[in-house]
């Protein structure tokens, strides 16, 4: 892994009509992957899983999935930041065509998989989404493919929403070493960064720092459709500039149980007993399933 670049800019991996193609091999390592998928109005890609297990996931817009001969359709989204969305599972050693009438962007969190699941549909009403942190540290996460909430071979995924000027994946932690209360997982993470009011391109920071001998060392600048390999070694904060909300897909996966479990970094995890009595931020949760809240739905009013 240190031959390769944990930072991935947008385009830099594109092979069409995928925007982005993150493999195990390009990566190098063993199990986790992720494509984004873009199409045209009308536009439709096939491609076979081969050996991972994949999500269809709608970033812009919705889209019909076939897988074999099995079809659903997903509403999708007009956004990362307008509401929680459904999605689809399409299990390894599968013939995938997904066709999209309106246009739109999909993401293809993967990993390498033994076991063929079924064909399955993730209806975005069923996807648990929780309150993180407290203070600048608060975020939302939506827990549409971890363990708890939704059955794969090895494939974890989730989405993260953080207001603009908060710090999440907060504080800095690791799961690389097979053990009591730690996984061993690769992880990636893509991230979107809301537009300015006027339409402006926003960004984000992302730190990755290393421990013993493992070295790696990442304070990057990322924009809408970078992309952060994760092999090893303490992972955070993800800043969010002031006036900028971010999203990022975390895609994980492993040689051990499907479980995702973290160790905190020793020199920073005193920082979660000082959230004690501390509310989360009121802009939180930025969407649901039926959409982005308003100020007052969220103050309940």
């Amino acid at each position: 892994m240190s031959r390769v670049n944990p930072l991935v800019r947008k385009g830099s991996t594109a092979d069409k009509p995928f925007q982005l193609v993150v493999t195990p091999e390009r990566a190098g390592w063993r199990y986790s992957g992720l494509r984004v998928l873009e199409l045209a109005p009308g536009g439709r890609a096939q491609f076979r899983t081969g050996d991972d297990e994949m999500l269809v996931l709608p970033l812009s817009g919705g889209c019909d999935v076939t897988c074999d001969d099995e079809r659903v359709t997903l509403t999708g989204r007009r956004s990362v930041f307008s509401r929680v969305t459904d999605f689809a599972y399409v299990p390894r050693s599968s013939s995938v065509t997904v066709r999209a009438p309106n246009g739109g962007r999909f993401a293809l969190p993967a990993a390498r998989a033994d076991r063929k699941l079924p064909f399955r549909y993730g209806p975005a009403e069923e996807v648990s989404v929780e309150l993180r942190g407290a203070g600048q540290a608060s975020r939302q996460v939506n827990n549409f493919c971890t363990p708890e909430n939704f059955d794969c071979d090895r494939l974890i995924a989730c989405e993260v929403l953080t207001p603009g000027g908060n710090w999440s994946s907060y504080p800095p932690h690791k799961h690389d070493e097979a053990g009591e209360g730690e996984s061993r997982l690769e992880e990636i993470y893509y991230f979107e960064v809301a537009p300015s009011p006027a339409g402006g391109a926003g960004s984000a920071f992302q730190r990755v720092y290393g421990h013993a001998d493992r070295p790696i060392d990442v304070c990057a600048e990322v924009r809408s459709g970078d992309v952060v390999l994760i092999p090893y070694g303490w992972h955070g904060p993800s800043m969010a500039a002031p006036g900028y909300d971010l999203y990022y897909l975390n895609v994980m996966a492993g040689p051990g149980a499907r479980e995702w479990l973290v160790r905190d970094d020793p020199a920073h995890g005193w920082v979660r007993n000082s959230w004690t009595g501390t509310p989360v931020d009121p802009r939180l949760p930025l969407t649901t399933s039926n959409g982005r809240l308003t100020r007052t739905e969220r103050m309940g009013s």
